[in-house]
């Protein structure tokens, strides 16, 4: 939840409930995947983001999506592994 509270996200955690309300925009920054789904949230988050996201933590996502980044720009995404 914290990386996607950098790229300007409105979650809050209430109990065992977390409240997201949608913001005007999203921004690029660097954020660290630490688990396989929270790492494709935060590739969606970025892809939607004004400016660039860098994701790190890829070898999370690499065992569960096979060529990310190739579906992903099939589909019209600005994203590249560096």
């Amino acid at each position: 939840m914290d990386e996607l509270l950098r790229l300007g996200a409105n979650i809050k955690v209430e109990g065992r409930v977390a409240v997201v309300e949608g913001v005007e925009k999203l921004s690029g920054a660097a954020v660290e995947a630490t688990d396989l789904r929270g790492g494709a949230a935060l590739v969606v988050a970025g892809l939607a983001a004004q400016g660039e996201t860098q994701v790190g933590g890829l070898h999370h996502l690499d065992r569960g999506y096979e060529d990310i980044e190739k579906n992903l720009s099939m589909l019209g995404a600005d994203i590249r592994r560096v």
